[in-house]
């Protein structure tokens, strides 16, 4: 048999990879990185980089970071709640979460954008647990109705109770990193087992250009001494915070993830790092940052290859659209990133669902994008030799006119070689008429009041449960929030 051969996009040689990571490199020495947090200050120039107190920036020697690359892991492994299923994080191997952290939620009802309440959040962790080809979820939705200084917290809290997805999360407060690792600690069954099988990536993102606030330095430093794996989200956008061209952009991209990358070696060696980011082509026109432009798309795809170039694991927002509602430019975005991230084999793709430069959700289109997703893990697949010879076994005996209708080859075969359309629509056009013209989007909604009658939500022993409910108390508590939403999920 033939091997299968994988489809692959790469944008860049070799030599000019290597040409962006020495520019890179040399930024990080010459110029430097500004970094608030005094710990993490002393951790770099405990270990050699140059401090200018006057400027708080700090210059680090190219060495210390190729030392700390050699002890990244080029591959992580994250478990489900039950510790049983496992996702390869690296290589080419590609997992889509929703994006996060929309501050609306698309209504299909009045086709306008509104604030989430956390009924909304349930009902976003229930439909993304029954979406199979979104492998992780995400704390995706922020709640109106959930008390800021408690937020982060709560939405994880609510997304362990109700899924069994691993979690794509981050902090937006310091003090919260601590109850959220409890909890991950509780589900799991105590800090070294999460540890061994994490369930959760935290997202941390550089200031660009070339900033690691106190927050998010922290946030390195503390998911780093914890073994949770810290996705680095460098977010600089084309002529605003980073220079206008794609290559010079994938520089100051190099030299803000790998100086995050120095920091969780630092704090804890071995930590668990993933080359991420957010960056975007700027709009000059309006003022916006286009995560559906093709020049984001070519960012993306191109410090992925750098990533991997590097050994890393990757990370993308991608196969999202800058649309306001579901229409066909929702859908040829989402779908044109989706695929773009599949052929670059970005490990991590967060974008499903996401509307509105990366603020709104819509539960129609998580629908929706399952079902892209589904056709981006059959392109991955190759075309496969799958009898041999090829062909010429099922000619024998051939007439002219012999259907393959009924035939033994395609009772064996169809269903492995091709994927069911989902709510695609493939009807002829006098059954689609009869069926009242139903558009995608109507039957998207239609198929979300379906998924959430039929959710199930997965087993947890009521002894985790109790813990997770007082360690989200607790925390409360200590925050000044003695009334959380009700938690009868």
């Amino acid at each position: 048999m033939i091997e299968t051969r994988k489809p692959k996009l790469e944008l860049l040689s070799t030599e000019f990879i290597e040409r962006i990571i020495d520019e890179g490199l040399t930024l990080l020495e010459r110029h430097g990185v500004l970094v608030e947090n005094t710990e993490a200050v002393s951790l770099l120039a405990g270990a050699g980089a140059v401090v200018d107190r006057a400027s708080g920036l700090v210059r680090i020697g190219r060495k210390l970071v190729l030392d700390s690359l050699a002890t990244t892991p080029s591959v992580i492994t994250l478990y489900d709640r039950t510790g049983s299923r496992a996702y390869t994080v690296g290589g080419d191997e590609v997992h889509f979460d929703p994006g996060s952290a929309a501050v609306t939620l698309l209504d299909h009802a009045t086709q306008e954008e509104r604030k989430a309440s956390t009924a909304d959040l349930v009902a976003f962790y229930k439909l993304v647990e029954t979406l199979e080809h979104l492998h992780f979820q995400s704390t995706g939705l922020i709640a109106y109705d959930v008390p800021a200084p408690v937020a982060d917290c709560f939405r994880l809290y609510a997304g362990l109770c109700l899924s069994g997805k691993p979690f794509v999360t981050g902090t937006f407060r310091v003090e919260g990193f601590r109850p959220m690792k409890d909890l991950l600690a509780a589900v799991r069954g105590g800090e070294n087992e999460l540890r061994s099988k994490p369930l959760a990536i935290f997202d941390a993102c550089p200031s660009p250009p070339l900033k690691w606030s106190h927050l998010t330095s922290q946030s390195l430093i503390d998911a780093a001494r914890a073994g949770i794996p810290s996705e680095l989200i460098s977010m600089g956008m084309t002529g605003a915070t980073s220079l206008t061209t794609i290559a010079g952009t994938l520089v100051q991209h190099v030299a803000e993830n790998l100086s995050g990358l120095v920091i969780c070696q630092l704090a804890g060696p071995g930590a668990p790092v993933i080359f991420g980011g957010s960056p975007s082509s700027f709009d000059m026109r309006k003022g916006t940052t286009p995560m559906g432009a093709i020049e984001t798309m070519m960012i993306d795809a191109a410090y992925a290859q750098i990533g991997k170039h590097l050994k890393l694991p990757t990370h993308a927002y991608m196969a999202l659209s800058d649309a306001k509602v579901n229409d066909p430019q929702a859908g040829f975005e989402t779908a044109l990133g989706a695929v773009l991230a599949a052929l670059a084999g970005v490990n991590v793709v967060s974008g499903p669902g996401m509307l509105d430069f990366e603020s709104s959700q819509s539960l129609e289109k998580l629908v929706i994008d399952d079902g892209i997703c589904a056709m981006v893990y059959r392109l991955l697949d190759g075309i496969a030799q799958r009898d041999d010879p090829v062909a010429l076994g099922a000619f024998e005996g051939f007439t002219p006119g012999m259907s393959f209708l009924t035939h033994p080859h395609t009772r064996r075969w169809y269903r492995t070689e091709h994927i069911p359309a989902g709510l695609v629509d493939r009807d002829p056009y006098e059954a689609w008429v009869a069926a009242g013209r139903t558009s995608i989007v109507d039957k998207a909604h239609l198929d979300v009041a379906r998924r959430m009658v039929a959710y199930a939500a997965p087993p947890l022993a009521a002894e985790v449960r109790k813990d997770l409910d007082r360690i989200m108390a607790a925390y409360g508590r200590a925050s000044g929030v003695d009334v959380l939403p009700s938690t009868e999920f």
